[in-house]
Parts: C-alpha cells; structure tokens; sequence
C-alpha cells in the first residue's frame, strides 16, 4: 500500500484528474480506475434488472457481479467449510427467513414499510416520528407503518401513540457508520411534513447530538429500556449498538438491562449525506462488532436473554449465511432495499437532486420516483431464495443450526489474494466449544423476574377512567422504587382512543411521597398527574398532552423556591402538554422541548437546549448554556440579578425585554406569560409565583424572552425528505401503485 501510494504521489501512475490537477482516485463518487465501491454501476444495475423483472436468473448476475473483486470486507477473505449437501426440499420455507430480515427504511419509507409487512418482515421508522394516518388507514389491507419504531431517547415525536403502535422499540444509542458523531437533517429538507412529524417549524435545522441526553451509563440505558416496556408492555425492545472493540462488554450490560434484543451496526450503509470523513473514516466492519458481542454474551452466560442482529452493508444471501456462523439471527438491509426499488447511487442525498426522486423533497424530481412494493419483495424473495440454497449445499436445514456455528467457517489461504495477511482467528474461534446450544441464541422474551406491584395497582384503580371516558380521581403513597409512574396508564388510552386521548383531567392521579425516575414520561391527553413531594430524574419525559403538577409537603420547613423539587433531563422530548412545578429543576430541563408549556422556579446547566417549540418560564436563576441550539419555542426568565444575558448561548437565539421604562412593549406576550404563572399558583400554591403576581408591575421588567432566530421557510410544498449526515428521518412515500 506504501508503495502503490508512493507512486500515485510521484506521477509514476496517472489517474483521471479533478480540473484543479488533483487525482480523482474515485473516494467517494465512482470511478473506474479508481478505488472499488461495493455499489458500482455495474451492481447497481444488476439488481436494477432483477427487481424490475422479477427473474431470479438476474438476481445471480448482480450475486456474481459483487463477487468480482479483490477483498473488501473481512468476510471477503472467509469461506464456508465444504460439507454433505442436502436436498433443498428439507431446507425451511423462505417464510421462516423472512422474519429475519428488517429494513432500515432511510428513505421511501411507506414503501418499503408495505413490502416489510407485505412478506411478513419488519421495517424501521428511523429515529422518531411517523405520519398517524398510517396507523389508521392499511394500503390494500397491509399495515403501511413500521413494525419497529426506533427511539433516540425521546426527541423527534415520539408519542405514547407512535410507541403503542409497535412490534419493536428499538433504542438508537449511535449511527454504525459514523459512532461518536451527531448529525444535523439540514433546514432545506425540513418541509411542512417532516416539521409536523419532528414537531418542529419548517425551515429550521434540526440538530441531532452524539450524546444522548438521558443515556450518560449504563444505568440510564436500562432505565430507557424499562420506560419503553412501560410505554408498550408487549413490545419487544432492543438497543442499536455499533461495532467497535469493547461493544460486547456494553452489550452485556445491554442484556442485563433486560433488552430484547441487540443490533451491532456496522460501518457500511448509512445516506450519502454525510461528510467525506464520515462515510470513510468512521465505524468498524459488522464482523469484528458481531463476533466479539456473541463471544462475550456466550461466555457470560447471556446469549441465550437476547437475540442478535447485525447491519451494515448487506447485499446477498451469503452476507446472511456469515453473519449468522458469527452469532446473529436477524439481518438488517437499507442501502440494497434503497437500490432494489430504484436508487441509482448518484450520491446526491445532500444536495436535493436525488434523479430517482427518492433523496429529494423537490416536486418535480419526486414525480420520477418508480419504486413499488413489488420491486422490493422481489429483491427479499431472491435473498431468501438464495439463503435457502447455501444452506442445502451446507447441509443444513434451517438458520438456527447454524447461529453460532463459526466453526463452519475458515480463512481463505489463496496466497494471491491481497489481505490474506490478516490473522481471523479470534473472529473465527468459537467462544466455548463445550456451551450447550440453547445458550447460544435467544429463547424469549428477557424481562425482569419481578415486577412493580405499583404498576399493577394504578392499572386496576385508573381502568373506569378509559373504560366510562368520565372523570376519575386515584390517590395513593409513592417511593423512589416505583419508577415511570403513569406511563402504563398512558399506553392504554392510546390503545383505545390514539393520539387524542381523553378529554383534559379526565385522569386525575394524586400521590405523596418521592417518586422514580422517569415519573410522567410519556403522559398523553387526558391524564393529571399531582406529585406532592419530590421526583428523581427524567420527569415528563415525552410529554405527550398530558399535565404534571409538582408541589412540596404542606409541612416543608424550606422554602420551594429555593430547593430541588426534581432531578435532570425533565421534559426531555415533550411534544405537548403541561407542567408546573413549585420549585427548582436540575440540568437539562426542557432538552428538544417541542410543543410542552412548563413554569418551574429555577434550573441547571443547559436549560432549554435543543428546543424546537413550546414555551418555559423560569422563576428564579440558571445555570450556564441556557438555549443552546434552540431553535423555536420561547423562554421566559425572571432576572434579578441581571447575569442572565452572560448565561445565554446566543448562536442561534436573541434576548428582548417585554416591558421597559413602564411601557409593555409585547402585550401578547405578557398575557401568555401571566397566565402561566397564574396557572402555576392556581395548582401548585407556590408562594413565588404568588410574590411575582402581587409585585407585577415591578416584576415584569425583569423578565427577559428567549427569541430564536426566525427560520428561512421553504417555498416547495413536496413532503418527500431525504436522508441527512446522521438524523435518520422519517420520510413520506411516493404514491405507492394498488
């Protein structure tokens, strides 16, 4: 390699040039002469043909074709150990395979969602947010939504409805082909559509941070995990690991946490929006990220709590058939399902010039999508197919015999073949030869041993509330013990009545006492919660409608104001609703806030960050970083000190007053901001929201407003998004032939 550089530095070999002079050696565009790509014209073609025709002969030109080149992946340099072939009439029907394959649906998403449910797969939303009227209204009698729902946290419209709609609820902890990098879905695409999804304003980025806000250990994962088997009791819930060394220690946290299952995301795939050094010097192939997860969980003794999927690059029955000898079940597909209904690979995602409609939300260019459901089956008929007859030719009858089973692997011993240098052995070694097989892939379900009897107990005393739509009042004691209070109840409103929910109040749940983490989270219309106490973190947690009303003890000896009345990262996600709260948040309070109206009387660090709607009074101090990256909504906060201004991350926000020199100079603000904390006292009796009202004329000088930057509105009306450089969007399908 040292040498082939060399002379390409020294004009020694000549490549085709840029104008500049620069060799154009193909890094991320093709080319000829260039560097290999796995989706050349050639490939891309060929399954072009074979999902339009439907021939299967066709299909074995595009498997061909994707082998004719020097190594490229680890699994390049594998090959299966000969064995006795069987007839293929003992193999297990392509039915059963089906149910392995998921789609990562980056782009068409209906479309691919309808193929997905068509043969009885699963395709992903993306990191939050779906069109309702696919959860209501089948196309041709098949589900047009998407059987997994992915979380990253609660950001990005994720409702009680979005969450109770799904088979799976898959928790995206990082992207695997850029891990440790955030993205941003660029203002241009943020259309009318996508901003009511996201719950955003048009024409505003929408900005996706690398850390998670509620995931700092592995404490807070498990504690998202068991939020969302609350938000959906009958859902599976995974976690979208990435593959890098080290990923199987945290998978095995992720299988102590009591997930369900656990994608390793390798470094292949993902849109062509990212920056160039995303999309080649970020991640770890799948192989290295797969093997060491089932080496680890295997020799832990914790294969058999978790099933496990791996993605990355996939395109063949032969990718399945590898990935399944080095432990995973299930097979994840984006780019080729993206290619099979009509993607060229221009690699244009970014600019909005997509020529197959698919990447683009302009008019013109979206009217030449021709993907069809069809096209889609085709492709996943053919890599069923072509699993079915390895596995013959392997003499095995079904994927299960053969999860696991690398000794049915070896490194390929060609001397000619460049790579043959590097060293398998510790990808293609099994973990413990002696482990019997049911722990080496999942059973069932992994929830916990015991559950919270608490749960159990609201679910009997709240059940008239759903059951009669009238009012109900349930009163108890709480403890720190019982965490994500409410949610449950939420998940069966939005069973029965979507994401209206009930009429406001019809739910009223009065408790005393500290409540867990995650209290309120995902409330949706109609349920009232009323906390006298104090609540740990994640408070309001994808609000959805509902109300939140926190209060210290009539007997408290401190003053409220003053004092922490609950913990970090509340409201984080909220969508709608409302939240009063007579004393202090931690940090992070109202992160990606989108539609939740909140008065608290003082916060942390980072309030406010990532709001993209809604409105937040504060009644006392903050911290620093306040509004970073808010993008919408508004922020009222009560100054007396006059440090507020040096607190405030102003990259994308101004400050204005909304009285000065006696003069109201918003009046509509005034109002809106009175009411609130009107509101606040009405519910919560605090005595500072009581002070600022009895000294208002004196009071609301020192308020200031939070103003973001007024967005640049988009003037196409397309809802078609594409993908972007690291915030899986969902996006709206082209019309879809009956």
């Amino acid at each position: 390699d040292v040498l082939r550089r060399h002379r390409f530095g020294f004009g020694l070999v000549k490549l085709p040039t840029f104008k500049s002079g620069l060799q154009h050696v193909g890094f991320n565009t093709f080319r000829g002469q260039g560097e290999y790509h796995g989706y050349n014209p050639l490939v891309v073609k060929a399954l072009h043909r074979a999902t339009e025709s439907g021939d299967y002969g066709a299909y074995g030109d595009f498997v061909e074709l994707t082998k004719k080149h020097d190594p490229a992946t680890l699994r390049d340099l594998m090959r299966f150990r000969p064995r006795a072939a069987i007839s293929i009439d003992e193999v297990e029907p392509i039915e059963q395979i089906y149910r392995r394959f998921y789609s990562l649906s980056p782009e068409a998403i209906q479309t691919l969602a309808l193929a997905m449910n068509q043969l009885g797969a699963k395709s992903n939303s993306g990191e939050g947010g779906e069109d309702p009227e696919w959860y209501t209204h089948p196309v041709n009698g098949v589900a047009a939504h998407n059987k997994i729902k992915q979380v990253a946290s609660a950001r990005f419209g994720v409702t009680s409805w979005y969450l109770s709609q799904a088979q799976e609820l898959e928790i995206k902890m990082a992207q695997g082909s850029k891990p440790g990098e955030g993205g941003q879905l660029p203002k241009h695409k943020v259309n009318a559509f996508i901003a009511r999804l996201r719950h955003a304003i048009p024409g505003i980025p929408l900005i996706s941070p690398p850390p998670h806000h509620d995931i700092y250990s592995i404490e807070d994962l498990a504690q998202l995990i068991y939020d969302l088997k609350q938000a959906n009791p009958v859902a599976y819930v995974g976690v979208k690991l990435v593959s890098e060394a080290g990923v199987g220690t945290i998978a095995a946290g992720v299988a102590k946490a009591y997930a369900d299952y656990v994608l390793v995301s390798g470094d292949s795939g993902g849109t062509g929006a990212s920056p160039l050094s995303s999309i080649k010097n970020a991640g770890c192939p799948w192989e290295l990220g797969l093997a060491e997860t089932q080496q680890v969980l295997v020799m832990n003794d914790l294969r058999g709590r978790v099933r496990l999927r791996t993605d990355g690059g996939m395109k063949t029955g032969r990718d399945v058939i590898v990935a399944a000898m080095l432990g995973a079940e299930e097979f994840g597909f984006g780019t080729s399902a993206v290619v099979a209904m009509g993607c060229d690979m221009a690699r244009a995602c970014h600019l909005n010039t997509c020529p197959t409609g698919i990447a683009t939300q302009d008019a013109d260019l979206r009217a030449k999508f021709a993907g069809t459901t069809q096209m889609v089956v085709n492709y996943f008929t053919f890599l069923a197919t072509e699993v079915r007859e390895i596995m013959a030719s392997l003499g095995v009858r079904s994927i299960d015999e053969i999860v696991g089973r690398v000794d049915m692997l070896e490194q390929t011993s060609d001397p000619g073949v460049r790579g043959v240098q590097l060293d398998l052995s510790a990808i293609l070694t099994p973990p413990d030869p002696e482990f019997s097989r049911p722990h080496k892939r999942a059973q069932d379900r992994n929830d916990p041993p015991t559950k919270d009897p608490f749960v159990d107990y609201l679910l009997k005393e709240s059940a008239p509330a759903w059951e009669t739509g009238r009012r109900h009042v349930v009163s108890h004691t709480i403890n720190n013990s019982n965490r994500t209070v409410g949610t449950r109840l939420s998940y069966e409103v939005s069973k029965r009545y979507g994401g209206d929910g009930l009429s406001d109040d019809t739910l009223e749940v009065r408790l005393q006492g500290s409540a867990g983490q995650s209290f309120g989270a995902f409330i949706t219309r109609g349920i009232r919660l009323v906390l006298e106490g104090e609540a740990n973190d994640y408070v309001g947690k994808g609000l959805c409608g509902g109300e939140i009303v926190m209060l210290p003890p009539a007997t408290a000896a401190f003053t409220p104001s003053e004092n922490i009345i609950m913990g970090n990262t509340v409201l984080y996600g909220a969508t709608a609703g409302r939240m009063f709260a007579a004393g202090r948040a931690g940090e992070r309070f109202a992160v990606r806030n989108s539609g939740a109206e909140a008065v608290i009387e003082g916060a942390g660090d980072h309030c406010c960050e990532y709001m993209t709607g809604g409105a937040v009074v504060v009644l006392g101090s903050v911290g620093r970083n306040f509004a970073a990256g808010m993008s919408a909504g508004t922020a009222y906060v009560l100054d007396e000190t006059g440090d507020f201004p040096g607190r405030v991350n102003t990259e994308l926000v101004g400050l204005e007053r909304i009285a000065a020199d006696g003069n109201v100079l918003r009046p509509d603000d005034e109002s809106r901001l009175k009411g609130l904390i009107e509101t606040h006292v009405a519910v919560t009796g605090s005595a500072r929201g009581r002070e600022i009202l009895d000294r208002w004329a004196e009071m609301l000088p020192q308020f200031w407003q939070v103003v973001p930057d007024p967005p640049t509105v988009q003037t196409h009306s397309s809802a078609m998004a594409s993908g972007d450089s690291g915030t899986d969007a969902p996006h709206s399908a082209a019309p879809v032939p009956a």
